[in-house]
Parts: structure tokens; sequence; C-alpha cells
């Protein structure tokens, strides 16, 4: 393969054109990949009720701009509750009940690790 030395410009910004393409798509598949494994890991590790385990169920993730956002879409307002505990009404404190920081550490690190073996190939 020639390339003409007017030319060449145009081929390296088509080249680079075509990298930057190829790592959106690699980088988007691989967050919406992690995302879906967060949920599910946040669905077996949420708090369930004896009464059915609602909360746990009804995580799920959603694109917003270029980032995905893991979030309980019914239970929205326990989240905050259930992870930092909370006062009762008669005096006293319910203790947290730590679910999402660990998924939120393993999902982050599983993200980069995915991320370097994604673009290295």
């Amino acid at each position: 393969m020639s390339i003409n030395i007017e030319s060449l410009a145009a081929e390296i910004n088509r080249t680079l054109a075509s990298y930057a393409r190829q790592t959106e798509e690699t980088v988007d598949d691989i967050a919406e990949k992690v995302a879906s494994d967060g949920v599910e890991l946040l669905k077996e590790t949420s708090p369930k009720s004896p009464m059915g385990g609602k909360y746990a169920a009804s995580w799920d993730y959603k694109k917003v701009g270029k980032k995905f956002v893991l979030h309980n879409k019914k239970h929205y307002r326990l989240t905050h509750l259930l992870e930092k505990g909370h006062a009762k009404v008669n005096g006293g404190r319910v203790a947290a009940r730590v679910h999402i920081a660990p998924v939120e550490d393993k999902v982050i690190s599983e993200f980069k690790e995915e991320l370097r073996r994604g673009l290295s190939e």
C-alpha cells in the first residue's frame, strides 16, 4: 500500500478516527457489561425483607449521556437509609446495612481491569 505525500494527513486522520470509533465502542460495551454485572451483584447482596425482597429485585441501570448509572427504580428512597442507617421514631438508631459501597468498589475495579484488557487487544 503506497500513500501519496499529499494524502498522508487525510490517511492519518482517517486512521485516528477509526481508532477513536473502535475505542469508544469498546469502552461502551465494557461499561454496559460491568453495569449489568453490578446490577446482578446488587440484587444478590441487597437486604431482603421476609415479605419478599422487592427492594433487592428493583435494581437496574440506565445510560445517562455517556455514563451508566446503577439505581433502584422503585425503592430509591431506601438506599441511603439502608446503607447509612437512620434514627428511629422513639429514639435509637437502626444499624447500617452496607451493600452498595462494596459493589461500587468491585464495579470500579472490574471496569478498570476490563478496560485494560479490552484496549490492549
